[in-house]
């Protein structure tokens, strides 16, 4: 295994392998007290916990989901999505594409209650695997709100009527219940968009961060919903800057973000990744242009935006944005010729800290990809990133292949353990006691109870908000199929700790 060490404003890392003796002495170390007596990490182990998965039950949303290949994902099933299920007030809501392309969201009351579907009157216009359905909650009115079908194009926009979510009715659960399916934010007009994800503001404002353009040459917006109104905030990210590679430059480029999280304190976490245009700065066209993992943050509700190193470096709304060339914004540099992810996934912890999962392929295997899906599938490692009370970001290799082309989820338990969930349906953890270095397998989608198999087929989504409430770790997964024929969609739970 490899840790890499890194300074504030992204300073170059240095990088540490670690024998097998070492490692097994670091998987036993608190990060932040490397010293401590076996006894104090005995302590600190009872009290933080130890990762631990009891699986509950596994549970049939729909027989017949859409299914169909695109972009080497599952419409119903893209981890970018950020709220594709979600819990609130003690019930859980799913959305995805029924064989008939019907979009359809359902419900349960936790913790066995069955899932009561309702069809919305929308169905999906393309066989496109980013057009996928994110959920929303507004607490101030109790409403939910669903965004779905775009790529490059407006949003298919509905809300629920008030109360829907807050207040539950066990038995009123119907189409009547939700507006009409809109092409605006009730009449603010977003344009052509992609992947809209929603977060909930410390105030209970919901936002809907969303992207403009295209594929590396595009720019991130913000909106907020507040007392029943949206207003649109403006872009944040900017297309301008040149980087070179290759013996070539470009010009534009888009920010793929890992996700929007706001942690305890209220501030704004965002991790990112670049995409740029011109594929001419790859060593070999069969790979993607994605380089470096960068990271900006917001104590003002997303109105302004700092570097790692506190510094302010765009204004949301005004020709001032978070742009290439600013100062301060690589945590993790890696040029563009390992395959790195875009839009894998974050989480903040009890304390206030961002973790970033990324993965790409370690140039152990290569230093220049020529096929990006399948040397992705062959050869891609998982990383944990986080960032010390000091400022360092601390790297570690999640010692388990992927295996996959696509990307993996991350939670915390109520002590502040890691849990990863891979692609099929795997998990893997690491405590806080050892500095999240012990990395174990605790779940392998291929194979469970004497054979059986959850015959997942690459990303799943993962309901953060209800292990934050009840500790539970919901995987919603689809079943493999083949060419368009449907296929079971399902969500497993497991109980941590």
């Amino acid at each position: 295994m490899t840790v890499l060490l890194r300074g504030a404003a992204g300073r170059r890392a240095r990088a540490v392998t670690l024998g097998a003796a070492a490692l097994l002495a670091l998987a036993c170390v608190p990060a932040a007290a490397a010293t401590a007596t076996a006894g104090a990490q005995a302590a600190a182990a009872k009290a933080d916990g130890t990762p631990s998965l009891k699986r509950l039950r596994d549970t049939e949303l729909d027989p017949q989901a859409l299914y169909f290949v695109s972009y080497d994902g599952l419409v119903n099933n893209g981890s970018f999505q950020q709220s594709g299920i979600l819990t609130y007030a003690g019930y859980q809501y799913a959305a995805w594409y029924t064989a008939d392309r019907s979009a359809v969201i359902a419900r349960r009351h936790l913790p066995n209650g069955a899932w009561q579907k309702v069809v919305l009157p929308h169905k999906l216009s393309v066989d496109d695997s980013h057009n996928v359905i994110s959920l929303g909650v507004s607490p101030q009115d109790g409403r939910l709100h669903v965004a779905m079908d775009t790529h490059n194009n407006r949003v298919y926009y509905t809300k629920s009527e008030p109360g829907l979510v807050s207040k539950p009715s066990p038995s009123r659960w119907d189409a009547s219940r939700f507006g009409e399916v809109r092409r605006d934010l009730d009449g603010v007009d977003l344009g052509d968009i992609t992947y809209p994800q929603f977060a909930v503001t410390p105030e209970k404002k919901l936002q809907l961060v969303y992207r403009t353009g295209g594929s590396g040459n595009g720019t991130n917006e913000i909106a907020e919903y507040d007392n029943g109104t949206w207003t649109k905030l403006g872009k944040w990210s900017s297309a301008a800057g040149t980087y070179s590679g290759n013996g070539q430059t470009s010009n534009a480029r888009n920010m793929y973000v890992h996700g929007i999280t706001y942690g305890k304190d209220g501030r704004l976490h965002a991790a990112f990744t670049w995409r740029e245009q011109n594929f001419g700065v790859l060593c070999h066209p069969g790979g993607l242009s994605n380089h470096d993992t960068g990271y900006v943050y917001s104590d003002d509700r997303g109105r302004t935006w700092r570097n790692d190193a506190g510094q302010t470096v765009a204004t949301t709304g005004t020709d001032d944005l978070v742009a290439l060339d600013d100062p301060g914004l690589v945590v993790d540099p890696l040029d563009p010729n390992h395959a790195l992810m875009n839009q894998e996934s974050q989480a903040v912890d009890s304390t206030g800290a961002p973790h970033v999962i990324i993965s790409y392929v370690p140039g152990r295997f290569t230093q220049c990809v020529t096929d990006f899906t399948a040397q992705r599938k062959a050869y891609s490692r998982a990383f944990h990133l986080t960032r010390d009370a000091s400022g360092k970001w601390r790297k570690v290799e999640i010692p388990v292949p992927v295996e996959a082309f696509g990307r993996s989820r991350i939670v915390f338990d109520e002590h502040d353990n890691v849990y990863v969930v891979m692609p099929f349906g795997r998990v893997v953890a690491a405590s806080r006691a050892s500095g999240w270095t012990d990395w174990k397998l605790l779940f392998d989608g291929t194979f469970y109870d004497g054979g059986r198999t959850l015959n997942a087929f690459g990303e799943v989504l993962v309901d953060d908000s209800r292990v934050a409430t009840d500790g539970v770790l919901s995987v919603m997964y689809q079943r493999k199929s083949s060419g368009t024929t449907p296929s079971s969609i399902r969500v497993i739970d497991f109980k941590l700790s």
